[in-house]
């Protein structure tokens, strides 16, 4: 029955966001197994919806499938850091440059207002840190919103989802940065219409994050504010 259809797919998209946001948040360890059973009850969502959104988070990268043995949660390491980091920049810079290029007055608009709202927590992420991501999400994608590519844009997407499971399982590295400052020259440069500049600007921010989970992980330390981008 179409109710009963519709419910399903609620339960899986469900069951998706949920998985997908604490595998990014490190709720569920790194190489560790992903066990039906287990997610099932922790969830409170049956086996069937649990089962299509790992599905959809293997096609994610989020979620590896090793044969007969399950699913398990992608281990981290710097080498892969740097691979996700480096097609990262590829990605959003192009994306960028193509925003920027065919940007309007509401694209600009757009940009300003949510550089806005992230400037209120720029100067202290860690006091709202879940806002400041939302915030911070929502500034990078505002940026982007223009380009015309579905396709760029759903490989930054996915991307941009792999960088921060980087940064929510990372530390704080103890040299200074001012995230606020970066976010500030990428609004401006964007605003302006220099491609070149803002696609420096933001090569410079997301390897500068980089930097920083990879200082971060070497420490073993356990705060993560300063992974920004």
């Amino acid at each position: 029955m179409p109710r009963q259809r519709e419910t399903a797919s609620t339960l899986s998209d469900r069951a998706y966001e949920w998985l997908k946001r604490d595998i990014i948040r490190g709720v569920w360890a790194p190489g560790g197994r992903l066990a039906v059973k287990q997610l099932s009850d922790h969830y409170g969502i049956g086996a069937s919806p649990i089962r299509e959104a790992l599905a959809r988070l293997v096609g994610e990268g989020l979620v590896r499938v090793l044969g007969q043995r399950g699913f398990r949660v992608p281990p981290i390491d710097l080498e892969d850091l740097w691979d996700v980091t480096n097609t990262r920049v590829l990605i959003e810079t192009e994306s960028l440059r193509q925003s920027i290029e065919h940007g309007d007055d509401a694209w600009e608009s757009e940009v300003i207002a949510a550089y806005h709202q992230l400037e209120k927590l720029d100067g202290d992420p860690g006091r709202d840190f879940a806002e400041w991501e939302r915030r911070n999400r929502r500034f990078h994608e505002a940026l982007v919103a223009a380009c015309p590519s579905h396709w760029l844009q759903r490989m930054r997407e996915i991307l941009h989802d792999q960088h921060r499971r980087y940064r929510f399982l990372s530390a704080r590295s103890a040299a200074s940065r001012d995230v606020a400052a970066e976010h500030r020259a990428l609004r401006d440069a964007a605003v302006a219409g220099n491609v070149h500049s803002a696609t420096d600007v933001l090569r410079a921010h997301i390897e500068r994050t980089a930097h920083a989970v990879e200082r971060a992980l070497a420490s073993g330390a356990g705060d993560r504010e300063e992974a920004a981008s």
